[in-house]
């Protein structure tokens, strides 16, 4: 079968690259055949098990890839004839059966990739909102189960069980694996890119990297994000969320001083910006506006690259900022958008001005319990000199806030009042 030899350590780095590299894609292609996502991670599994134990000694095949999904087929249909008492299995197992049969030209043949087709199924308005992200990335990526719950803040029985229960109810409901019709298309590729962006911000909110629970999710979200605008070229939201996503990250090593202390995003040093990354998320901005509709998460990325000027010019573009908010508060009609246009608006204007839009959202519950409206409060309040008022902002905010560096940040602040 293989006409490599390999060492017990090559044959694990061929597992592990194909694994990479083509978990998603071959779970997505036997999924769609089986209609049972559990069964065809099941199969996969199987498949990786015995290539770890064959290939040290037959050799990689030439193609990894093909060589796990002939046997991950084989594991399929024969778990499927254990079960097939019913008209719908034999259908499924008829779905399988002629690869079986496949010679090895067939074998090597490319094998479609139908991880978008499994991104929308995961994404079915059928599957709990929760569950959606966690289950893109144990389908797609083979993250396991354990690892998402602790990134999600859950128990990983609780996690394994909702996970369990999104794949059933696939099977059960019948999700189908494929693309939505064009109309439909908007609306279910919204809830994929949610999706994908709430794995990332799982990750984003550990900027330095030192939980476990949250490692690589920020990378993970991204590649999802590279596969899904891979994918859907012409999808100026897809472009535009990875570019968002991009942009993001092209700051990590600045948000955080070498004390480990919190540095805010006007304070950071652009020079610890990773220029590829953000040259890579304006080349997709650029690609997402010349398809001329626009969307949020263009939006969201345009301010980035508004903010990213500062690497050329030493201050912030802040009308710019404070326009991008409006059209996307206009957009959205989101609160927290708001928080964010007053504080780009108060750079323009002044303090009381970016204070009078805080004002416009201040009745809304959903800004009660969140730490960012009231340090921007504090923050407007303290330049405004109302200094009570401001110490008042700044005891909220550091109340809410979950991060014991951004927590000393806010302390700072108001002790210098």
């Amino acid at each position: 079968m293989g006409d490599v030899t390999a060492s017990a350590d090559a044959a694990r780095w061929a597992a592990e690259t194909a694994a990479r590299h083509s978990y998603g894609k071959l779970v997505a292609f036997l999924s769609r055949r089986t209609r049972d996502v559990a069964a065809a991670q099941d199969a996969l599994s199987a498949a990786f098990e015995a290539a770890l134990q064959q290939w040290p000694v037959q050799g990689v095949p030439a193609s990894p890839e093909a060589w796990l999904m002939a046997v991950a087929k084989r594991q399929a249909i024969d778990a499927q004839r254990r079960t097939a008492t019913s008209d719908a299995a034999t259908d499924d197992l008829l779905l399988l059966t002629p690869a079986s049969t496949e010679d090895r030209e067939d074998a090597d043949r490319a094998i479609p990739d139908d991880r978008l087709a499994l991104l929308f199924a995961c994404a079915h308005p059928a599957i709990e909102r929760s569950v959606r992200a966690p289950l893109m990335l144990q389908t797609v990526l083979g993250l396991d189960a354990g690892s998402i719950a602790s990134a999600f803040l859950v128990p990983p029985t609780t996690m394994g069980q909702r996970l369990s229960r999104a794949k059933a109810k696939i099977k059960q409901a019948g999700i189908p694996f494929k693309l939505p019709e064009r109309e439909d298309l908007p609306e279910r590729l919204d809830t994929v890119l949610e999706a994908i962006y709430a794995a990332f911000t799982q990750g984003w909110s550990d900027p330095a990297g030192l939980d476990p629970r949250h490692h690589n999710l920020s990378d993970e979200g991204i590649w999802l994000g590279q596969l899904v605008a891979a994918l859907l070229p012409n999808e100026p939201e897809a472009l535009g969320m990875l570019a968002l996503m991009l942009h993001a990250h092209a700051r990590r090593a600045a948000r955080r001083d070498a004390s480990g202390a919190y540095v805010p995003l006007g304070q950071q040093d652009p020079r610890l910006w990773d220029t590829t990354l953000i040259d890579a998320a304006e080349r997709l901005l650029h690609q997402a506006s010349a398809l001329r509709v626009i969307g949020r998460f263009q939006l969201e990325a345009a301010v980035q690259s508004a903010h990213v000027i500062r690497r050329f010019t030493g201050h912030t573009d802040w009308p710019a900022v404070a326009q991008l908010y409006g059209a996307l508060a206009e957009l959205t009609g989101s609160p927290v958008v708001e928080i964010n246009r007053a504080v780009a608006v108060a750079e323009c204007e002044g303090a009381a001005r970016g204070l009078e839009i805080l004002d416009s959202v201040a009745d809304d519950p959903r800004v009660a319990n969140y730490q960012p409206y009231w340090a921007a409060r504090a923050h407007l309040l303290q330049r405004s000199g109302a200094r009570e008022a401001a110490d008042a902002a700044y005891a909220q905010a550091i109340g809410l806030e979950l991060d014991p560096a951004v927590r000393r940040y806010l302390q700072q602040q108001r002790n210098g009042l």
